[in-house]
């Protein structure tokens, strides 16, 4: 059994109690290495974003506390957290008690998932609870333009749905582009149940894609078995190969399922990121697919 299966597409009891032996590590470079994406030398750097929304444990009087998580760490370290396990761990902490007081119980509860996935991942975890009246930061991409609103769909035809580079092709225009699109759609690495979501698009540089080729490219992961994270770096790599961009930032943001999302966002060197979405301290506006 390889080490991203240990949770999914098997059957997992969920833990009555706190239970940090849940949580499963899964080597990034598992999936880079067949795109030719060294650990060592990176061609991007960024984060990855969870959001928990079911979170939920016990104050020391019995009363419940729920509200929204939001999980951040970087993606230049060597393991990202399997979905499942995260689920388990979570979960774990329903019927535990923590703290005399509502807010001495957060405290607490944020403490322990901090030290555990850090010491898991072995790299610096933000993680912060969200109650109901939190408040999100406007969206990083209300001036993105969607694709399916570029393109007269009628018109473009898409019958490739493994992923295909050879698909993209160069555009004689060299204006930056912020494209959008809702048609993100891959399958889970072990269980290939679909994964849907949307991807976001910064680009600048001399070589761009013509949006109907790019928009052929994304339906061609339609079909592709990796994790979130895995997807985003793909594309990533895909349009430094063939574009050398000099901006460059490829968000995907999927829906949740199981009550969590996970939104990986890369960039390259000396492209701004999405500043609410990677900080950790905002509750983050969900886009149409979350």
């Amino acid at each position: 059994m390889s080490i991203e299966a240990t949770h999914l597409g098997r059957q997992s009891s969920y833990p009555q109690h706190y239970d940090p032996s849940v949580l499963v590590a899964v080597p990034r470079i598992l999936n880079r290495q067949q795109y030719g994406i060294s650990n060592k030398h990176l061609p991007f750097h960024g984060f990855d974003v969870w959001h928990a929304y079911e979170f939920s444990f016990l104050t020391l009087h019995g009363m419940p506390v729920a509200g929204m998580l939001k999980i951040v760490y970087p993606c230049n370290n060597e393991f990202l957290v399997e979905s499942k396990s995260l689920k388990l761990y979570l979960n774990s902490f329903n019927m535990s008690p923590y703290g005399k007081t509502l807010a001495q119980g957060i405290e607490d509860v944020l403490k322990i998932i901090t030290t555990d996935l850090s010491k898991l991942l072995q790299c610096t975890v933000n993680v912060n609870f969200f109650n109901h009246k939190a408040q999100p930061a406007d969206s990083d991409f209300d001036n993105f333009s969607m694709l399916e609103e570029l393109i007269d769909m009628d018109k473009l035809s898409c019958n490739t749905y493994i992923e295909n580079p050879e698909l993209l092709k160069n555009s004689s225009n060299s204006n930056p582009i912020k494209w959008g699109s809702h048609l993100l759609r891959s399958n889970c690495k072990i269980t290939h149940q679909p994964d849907w979501g949307s991807m976001f698009l910064h680009m600048e540089g001399a070589s761009l894609p013509t949006p109907e080729s790019f928009l052929q490219y994304l339906v061609s992961l339609r079909n592709e078995n990796h994790f979130h994270e895995e997807i985003c770096e793909l594309v990533f790599k895909r349009l430094m190969d063939k574009f050398s961009p000099e901006k460059l930032m490829v968000a995907c943001l999927y829906t949740r399922r199981g009550g969590i999302d996970i939104n990986p966002v890369r960039i390259l060197h000396g492209t701004t990121l999405p500043a609410s979405l990677v900080n950790p301290a905002i509750p983050t506006r969900v886009t149409f697919r979350q």
